[in-house]
């Protein structure tokens, strides 16, 4: 199935590729990529030869009926692997026993960095726990990935893709072996995800934000709200008035109807 997708998106979007002879031929590696739409996960495999393997929902694996069945097959043939995320740190830990399952069985995994898809097309703080302890604990080496223009393809609620050409580029492979044995502390933690994310900026060209994306998307919900409540009161307020300028006027007529009859 992944070679059926792939050659569709291909034919059908013909992505742009660069620094594909930073990805082995063989052997685990660790694809950290910036994510932008919900399409990334499809381009990327896409353009290797070598399947990449990415945890998704497990929603996506057991909708029951035929739409679900379709669903599942789909994700499974384009190599995602389903993660109960019912409990975020249950989810967490099954996340990273996955990758570390498919590195030590020598093949690619792919991780986003952010922990979701980026609210307005800017690079946010890598998340340091997933990315850093699973590298660490395989050794495998991270190779940076930055997608390019995947969020004008399909934006967030987007159904039906714009067909136009995403790119991707592929850095060289970061070695992180002299932190080996080290996974358990959170400045190295840090200070890996931030050398990785600062590589995907690079190549990426995107705007860098020191926040985590899930804090900018609470932003901008309780930003979109506070607009929402204020367009509603500023609307309450005019009808208020309207109502008050009718009662004037209607007042104004009677007045003039009085006189004129005394």
């Amino acid at each position: 199935m992944k070679v059926s997708i792939g050659g569709a998106l291909k034919l059908g979007f013909r992505p742009w590729v660069e620094g594909l002879e930073h990805v082995p031929a063989e052997g685990p590696a660790i694809l950290a990529s910036n994510h932008l739409s919900f399409s990334d996960s499809f381009f990327l495999p896409a353009v290797l030869d070598r399947k990449v393997t990415f945890v998704a929902k497990a929603e996506y694996f057991t909708t029951p009926g035929v739409k679900g069945r379709l669903t599942a097959a789909f994700f499974k043939g384009v190599g995602q692997l389903p993660v109960d995320r019912s409990g975020a740190r249950g989810a967490a830990e099954a996340a990273i026993k996955s990758g570390i399952d498919v590195l030590e069985g020598g093949g690619l995994f792919g991780i986003y960095p952010e922990g979701t898809r980026s609210p307005d097309g800017r690079l946010y703080r890598g998340k340091p726990g997933g990315l850093a302890r699973i590298a660490l604990a395989t050794g495998a080496p991270v190779i940076p990935v930055a997608m390019i223009d995947t969020e004008k393809i399909q934006p967030p609620g987007k159904v039906v893709p714009k067909l136009m050409r995403p790119g991707i580029r592929i850095g060289a492979p970061l070695d992180f072996s002299r932190y080996q044995g080290m996974e358990g502390d959170r400045f190295i933690q840090r200070s890996l995800t931030d050398e990785v994310m600062y590589e995907i900026m690079k190549l990426s060209g995107q705007e860098y934000v020191d926040m985590y994306a899930t804090a900018a998307k609470r932003q901008i919900a309780d930003a979109a709200k506070r607009e929402a409540e204020e367009e509603k009161a500023a609307e309450k307020a005019a009808k208020a008035a309207a109502r008050e300028a009718a009662k004037e006027q209607a007042k104004r007529q009677d007045g003039g109807r009085d006189g004129h009859t005394a």
